[in-house]
């Protein structure tokens, strides 16, 4: 199959490995419902706001067995999020650049997954590349999305009642009494 003739919303992975073929293209951000709606309720997604994507794959010779299959996916994109500091929104990069291998079953997808670096992906006949991008960047969200110096001065409640205050009260310290009798009076 001829890469040209992938669809990357049922991509044939072990295809593109096997014709060691190359990807690539946008979507809309609005596309990836998950991600959209992650995003400040007074900054979502425009139909302008792209997703950059890239996939290659490539099989990989081993001793006594058949190839493994590999794919190589990078994409990037950008999503305002909300400032936990001022509320505003922050725009925030997402970047995706991993290797996955696939294998034949969920099983061993699982044992392998946990001993290797890469993603390890059980082989199905058609991947829909969109979700997986999609949950790259859900999975590579800022937990406290932050601007790092926040547009506007941030307001704290206790700052406005002592700014609206004309003159603060004097406190007594509370050892001045102390003090009163520890020192001589005239006269004794």
């Amino acid at each position: 199959m001829k890469p040209s003739e992938q669809n990357p919303l049922r991509l044939n992975v072990a295809g593109l490995a096997a014709d060691a073929a190359s990807l690539s293209g946008t979507w809309s951000l609005t596309t990836l419902e998950r991600l959209a709606a992650s995003a400040h309720a007074e900054a979502p997604p425009a139909a302008g706001d792209e997703v950059v994507w890239a996939a290659r794959g490539e099989q990989r010779r081993r001793t006594g067995g058949s190839p493994e299959v590999w794919m190589h996916l990078q994409a990037r994109t950008s999503v305002r999020l909300q400032c936990q500091r001022c509320l505003a929104p922050v725009e925030v990069a997402l970047d995706c650049d991993r290797w996955f291998q696939f294998v034949a079953t969920e099983d061993a997808a699982a044992v392998l997954d946990a001993d290797s670096e890469d993603d390890v992906l059980e082989l199905t006949r058609a991947l829909d590349l969109r979700e997986l991008v999609e949950d790259e960047f859900l999975l590579s969200l800022p937990v406290v999305p932050r601007h790092d110096r926040c547009p506007e001065p941030l307001v704290v409640p206790g700052d406005v009642l002592a700014a609206e205050s004309m003159e603060e009260p004097v406190k007594e310290n509370p050892f001045a009494v102390l003090q009163a009798l520890k020192t001589p009076k005239a006269g004794h």
